[in-house]
């Protein structure tokens, strides 16, 4: 007899993304009965407004490592972000003109990233832990130790704002719109096609007549972009423009990305787990801070969230592998199972 084709439902449940959603919902269940607090629209409000910021750099962060690559300068960039949006209000530029220069700025700086990347063919881990330091420094050369916080009240007061009568801030519409344009290409669009085959392999994919060069570069000057508008967003959510904004945010992104179901080593993943994981860690570390824990055990929970997210699947992998290996063959199994296969016990002979 055939085996049974496994069910939609069964293969969707099997995978990361359900697993993520899963981790989620248990949670948000235990935090809801154990921490007090927790379970209010009031603290929702601020969970929001506390992942914003990860889930606006983690969407084109799970672009670009899903063709293989990774831009550890995202925090830095929102710093510098920050610094220079502080600088150019003291100045006296409008806010009108500065915000649309730092996401100029942000998209060149993502650039500069790219084309390391891709023109002088470096590492983009090597490259972007360089340009973290860089672009942290030319922050504090801008800006140095001071703190710049007199910024209108129109523009920090909408940044904290909330939608009606609800306690959901209004940044969550700009973080829906970002993820619906970055999901329609990655999973609708021959482009996103074309990161996983670069993922996957990208010599094959540049034999198949895909740019690879120009979409991973285009891919550093989104990240950056993104990572100016999170930073304009960060320093009028706090009302305080640092050269030191953020720091350590990066850990935080690319913990989320893989916790999401994104291969470190590219060519699988989708945006939908990584939204999953986002709130996920979100969530976790809302929970501790509620739970009084230290900022230092927040980002031990951080940091082993990253590990296991990275050890995790090639476990789960090498088990299927090593249980593939010693199940024995379909035809062999079919055979050994199959009535045909008993011994047959001789009749008896007649004398």
């Amino acid at each position: 007899m055939a085996p049974e084709s496994t069910s939609p439902l069964r293969r969707l449940l099997a995978t990361r993304e359900a697993s993520v959603v899963g981790a989620l919902i248990v949670t948000v269940i235990a935090a809801s009965f154990w921490i007090e607090g927790f379970a209010t629209g009031r603290n929702t409000g601020f969970l929001i407004l506390d992942i914003a910021a990860i889930a606006l750099i983690a969407l084109p962060m799970t672009l670009i490592v899903i063709t293989g690559e990774i831009d550890l300068s995202v925090a830095s960039t929102l710093g510098l972000t920050s610094a220079v949006m502080g600088q150019l209000w003291v100045m006296g530029l409008p806010l009108e003109t500065i915000v649309p220069l730092c996401v100029v700025l942000g998209a060149v700086l993502g650039a500069v990233n790219g084309l390391l990347v891709t023109v002088a063919g470096l590492p983009s881990l090597a490259v972007t832990i360089g340009t973290m330091a860089l672009y942290r420094g030319l922050a504090y050369v801008v800006l140095g130790d001071r703190a710049v916080a007199d910024f209108p009240f129109s523009w920090t007061g909408g940044a904290t704002a909330r939608i009606g009568e609800t306690q959901i801030p209004w940044v969550v519409l700009l973080v829906i719109g970002l993820a619906v344009v970055f999901g329609v290409v990655l999973h609708a669009t021959p482009v996103g096609r074309a990161l996983y085959a670069i993922g996957n392999n990208d010599e094959a994919a540049r034999f198949s007549g895909i740019s690879v060069r120009m979409t991973k570069l285009w891919l550093f000057v989104a990240s950056g972009a993104v990572s100016a508008v999170a930073g304009v967003f960060w320093t009028l959510q706090y009302s305080s423009a640092r050269a030191d904004n953020a720091a350590g945010l990066e850990l935080s992104v690319v913990a989320a990305v893989l916790l999401g179901g994104v291969s470190i080593f590219g060519g699988s993943g989708a945006l939908a787990g990584v939204i999953g994981g986002v709130l996920l860690l979100g969530t976790i570390r809302n929970a501790l801070q509620l739970a009084d824990v230290s900022s230092d055990t927040l980002s031990i929970v951080t940091g082993l969230l990253l590990v296991i997210s990275v050890v995790a699947p090639n476990v789960v992998t090498r088990l299927k592998e090593r249980r593939r290996a010693t199940a024995p063959p379909p035809d062999r199994a079919a055979a050994d199972s199959s009535p045909s296969s008993s011994p047959t016990v001789p009749a008896p002979s007649k004398r």
